[in-house]
């Protein structure tokens, strides 16, 4: 399976001169967020693959029209081809703005409403969120922190693969595009990045939201 993720910063390739070409063989894209809700619906006219996203902190747009052919996992499990998927978007709370914001402790709170989707599918394969883990690749700045019990959620189910967005590669330039957490390949998916995962379990129902 090849799978496009995205996040924070519009690629100038899918934006300017985006083409079914361009797309061509990518079965998933994955949104961290942060990103114009007509970039996303625009990449919906080259490709039928699927178009998830999570909410970044500053997608308050969205509230008011989420972008159309694609689909919001925020809050839920979703199975993709059998691959199951956890998204968790926004960010550490650091102002009293009304975008999508959280304490630890209501991160830890959305968290637990989803244990009971996530055995139900028997465990998740990717965790896509907006924010990184605390301590895996976040910032020092109070803007992006990431959260701790992101940490806790990847050692309980151990996820093949970890998404995020939210700190931006040019903001340290120590900062890796792909790392490991344990058995996680860790990916900051800022602007864009392609990466390819092995087909699968067939017997996963594709499409089916927990």
């Amino acid at each position: 399976m090849k799978i496009l993720a995205i996040s924070d910063v519009p690629a100038k390739a899918l934006w300017d001169y985006c083409s079914r070409e361009r797309l061509a063989g990518i079965d998933l894209i994955l949104s961290c967020g942060d990103l114009p809700a007509g970039y996303l619906e625009h990449m919906s006219n080259f490709t039928a693959a699927p178009i998830l996203y999570v909410h970044g902190n500053h997608d308050e747009d969205y509230r008011r029209q989420e972008p159309g052919g694609c689909i919001c996992i925020d809050d839920k499990v979703y199975v993709c081809n059998g691959l199951r998927i956890l998204g968790l978007g926004g960010c550490i709370r650091y102002n009293q703005e009304n975008g999508y914001q959280y304490t630890e402790w209501g991160m830890r709170r959305r968290i637990a409403r989803l244990r009971g989707a996530v055995h139900r599918a028997g465990g998740i394969d990717l965790l896509l969120t907006h924010a990184p883990a605390r301590g895996l690749n976040d910032g020092g700045d109070p803007a992006h922190r990431g959260f701790d019990c992101f940490n806790r959620l990847i050692e309980r189910y151990h996820p093949r693969w970890f998404i995020h967005g939210h700190v931006h590669l040019n903001y340290d330039p120590s900062l890796p595009r792909v790392c490991n957490r344990g058995l996680t390949t860790v990916i900051n998916a800022t602007e864009r990045y392609l990466f390819e995962i092995p087909d699968p379990l067939p017997d996963r129902h594709s499409g089916r939201v927990r």
